[in-house]
């Protein structure tokens, strides 16, 4: 419970399914296209949250101590951030075999949308990285990082260095 007595955002949009600050649930946007996913921009920050406020949508609500630690303490919330991953990984053209990260059979059709240099895409993987390390995912966390290190190795021309000193940050840092 926050000091004025409410309960934060992302507690309740993670738990109790509450909406968003656009009226949208955590599951309605799990059920949007690629498209959709591609072309939104102010879902991310929900899906993923940090601890910093984010320039891209200052509305959002950011991570806390409690926060956290509710994450930590509920299955269900963090079932359903691995849900939001999935989905995400989907886009991507990747998936979670339970174990690790790897590529789906549409990745190289994924790929063109989001591998190639600059691709704002770039900077939700690390946003992903860093929030389900924080939120109690940390073998997803790892097994993406692993899988996007890959990526990185056999595509050099797609992704920077500066990318990938950025998706290793996230990887390690809590």
């Amino acid at each position: 419970m926050r000091d004025d007595g409410e309960m934060h955002p992302l507690i309740a949009f993670y738990r109790d399914g509450a909406r968003d600050d656009r009226g949208r649930t955590l599951a309605a946007i799990l059920a949007w296209d690629d498209d959709q996913l591609e072309a939104v921009h102010d879902f991310i920050q929900w899906l993923f949250p940090l601890p910093e406020r984010s320039g891209a949508n200052p509305s959002a609500p950011v991570l806390d101590g409690e926060t956290i630690g509710t994450f930590h303490a509920t299955p269900a919330m963090r079932e359903r951030l691995r849900g939001a991953f999935e989905r995400t990984l989907r886009f991507y053209g990747l998936r979670w075999n339970g174990a690790a990260v790897e590529r789906a059979e549409n990745f190289r059709e994924r790929a063109q949308k989001w591998l190639w240099p600059g691709n704002h895409n770039h900077l939700r993987l690390t946003r992903i990285l860093r929030s389900m390390l924080l939120l109690g995912l940390e073998a997803e966390s790892k097994a993406l990082f692993h899988a996007l290190n890959g990526i990185y190795r056999e595509f050099p021309d797609r992704i920077s260095s500066r990318t990938h000193a950025f998706w290793s940050d996230a990887s390690q840092t809590g």
